[in-house]
This record gives C-alpha cells, structure tokens and sequence, in this order.
C-alpha cells in the first residue's frame, strides 16, 4: 500500500476513494440512529441561523463527510507537493491525511472541525509562502480574518490565532506593521459581528462570546480506553518520523525546517486548544490531522525497511476498522 503511494501515478486517487470507503466501512454497517450536526456556534446563530440539526440523515452525513475528506486530502496534497516539504512529489500525504481523519468515529461525521479544516489547509499554504515574499503584512492579514471566520464555526479554533506571530518569528525580522497586520485581520470580521450585536441591542451576548478564554485547563480527561488503544499506533509512526525526520534535519534546506517548525506549533496549539469548548469533543482533534499527516508521510516516503513501514500502516489501517465494530 505505502509502496504504491510513494509514486504520483494518477491510479492512486482511485484507490484513495477505495481506502477512503474501507476505512469507514464500520460506520456503513452500523449507522447511528440520528445524528447532529452545528456547523456554526450558538453566538454565530444570532447573525445566521441556519436550521442545520436534522438537515442530514445518518447515510448522507457519513457519505458528505467523505467527500469532503476526499477533497481535502487532494487539496493538502497539492499543498505538501508544490513546496516540497516532502523532498519528492508522491500521493503519501493524501493517504495519510485520509488515514488519520479517520481514527475516530466522531471523525467520520460531519462536524464544524472537519469544515474548519479547509481553513487549516489555507492556512498552511499561506504560511508556506510567507518564506519567499518580500512583504507579507497582506498575507497576514488574511491569516487573521481566517482565524475570525473560523472561530464563528468552531470557538476553540481562536487558539490559532498565535500561529500568525510564530510564523513570523521563524520565518521573517521583525516588523511591526506585519505583527499588526494578523490581529488588525482578525479585529476586522468581529468588529462588524459587534456592530451587528449593537444594531440589535444585544452588545451583552458579544461580551459574552469571550467567557471560554478565561476557562481553566483540565487537569483530569474521561477518554475511552478504545480511542486510546487505536492511537497507539499513529504515536508510534509519530515517533518514528520525528526520528527520521531529525536525522535529515540539519541536511535539509531551511525552508523545509522552518516549515516542520511551524507545523509543529500547530500539532501542539491543535491538541492543547480543546479546553476552549465547554465539553470535551472528539472531533476537536480532527484540528491536528494535516500537521500529523506530514510528519508521517515524511516516515513512510524516507522509511529504508518496507516490511517494517508496510506493516505500521496495516496495523494502522486494521486497528482503525477493527475498533469501529467493537
């Protein structure tokens, strides 16, 4: 499988679609009785509300969300192959990014996560290219209107907004109109909500949309002992391409290790940033899916022992289907 994906031959978008459907054939066979759906937050339903909770039956949620997935795995594997990240063109990360976008059951559904992700993948390819421009105060600008936009649909994804700085310290000097640029972006879109808050006389809920941040970190989580299980091997394949990856690290061009850098901040604001919702969600962690996809398909592409990385994914790929049924 792995083998077949290290190359770019056009026949893996087919067998894409094919793992895509196997990976959830779980699901398929055991469909919830009814499913939800809030792609927006409750603050953002006062602007628009859209009557999305039983818009969708249970087959056309699971089927819409693998569309999506499909077209995010190309999207994100168009952005790792144009520049380079991967030091070869191949289909890995769209392999991988379907893989891991599908660990969970909650993955599998719709969610507003899984639409914030067409964000993320955005914001990748903006923070990819800030490299070689000579002035990105545009770029980041956009980067912090994104962030806005992405917290009316998902609150926790705010936590993003920091990546805009990180980004410029390690790939640009300092320049204050940039710095401003992010936050100026952002202040934007929730400068108009706020507007339309006051128009309606309703400036109290506004206040209110920002209670989350003052929320305390947990210091206790109530996971399911299964979820932990299939992580077990992406943890692994994890580690393993940190290893590889450190031992190309200082051979590699630095764009490439200003690159990993910066998606390693964003694994980790994606991972902590959960505490923001008042309850714990698994699909939050769909939010660290395309920084955890390169760093295993960097495994999987530089990865010298085929039985070994052939096997890592099949167990993988087993754990996956085997704990949707049981």
């Amino acid at each position: 499988m792995i083998q077949q994906f290290r190359s770019l031959n056009p026949l893996n978008i087919l067998l894409l679609i094919v793992v895509a459907i196997l990976l959830r054939i779980g699901l398929l066979l055991n469909l919830p009785d009814q499913v939800s759906f809030d792609f927006i937050e409750p603050f953002a339903r006062f602007l628009i509300d859209v009557p999305l909770d039983n818009l969708f039956n249970p087959i056309a949620n699971v089927w819409i969300a693998l569309f999506i997935q499909l077209i995010q795995a190309l999207i994100f594997n168009r952005i790792i192959n144009s520049y380079g990240l991967l030091g070869k063109p191949t289909y890995l990360p769209a392999l991988l990014y379907i893989t891991t976008s599908t660990l969970l059951t909650p993955f599998l559904l719709l969610s507003p996560t899984l639409i914030c992700n067409f964000l993320i993948l955005w914001m990748i390819e903006k923070f990819l290219s800030v490299y070689k421009r000579d002035g990105v105060s545009s770029v980041m600008f956009d980067l912090g209107m994104m962030v806005a936009v992405g917290t009316l649909l998902y609150f926790p994804f705010i936590a993003m907004l920091p990546l805009g700085w990180i980004c410029l310290i390690i790939f640009r000097p300092f320049n204050w109109r940039e710095w401003a640029a992010v936050l100026i972006g952002f202040i934007t879109i929730f400068f108009f909500l706020a507007v339309y808050y006051f128009w309606n006389d309703s400036l109290d809920k506004f206040f209110s949309i920002w209670l989350p941040l003052a929320s305390k970190f947990p210091t206790s989580l109530r996971i399911n002992l299964y979820d932990s299980i299939v992580l077990i091997p992406v943890a692994l394949i994890l580690i393993l391409g940190f290893f590889q990856l450190q031992k190309n690290f200082f051979r590699s061009v630095v764009q490439l290790r200003k690159s990993f850098q910066l998606l390693f901040f964003m694994f980790i604001i994606g991972l902590v940033s959960f505490y923001l919702k008042q309850n714990l969600v698994l699909y939050h962690f769909l939010l660290c899916t395309p920084p955890a996809s390169v760093l295993m398909a960097y495994y999987f592409l530089h990865a010298g022992k085929r039985w070994v990385f052939e096997s890592l994914y099949f167990i993988l790929f087993g754990s996956i289907i085997y704990f949707q049924f049981f």
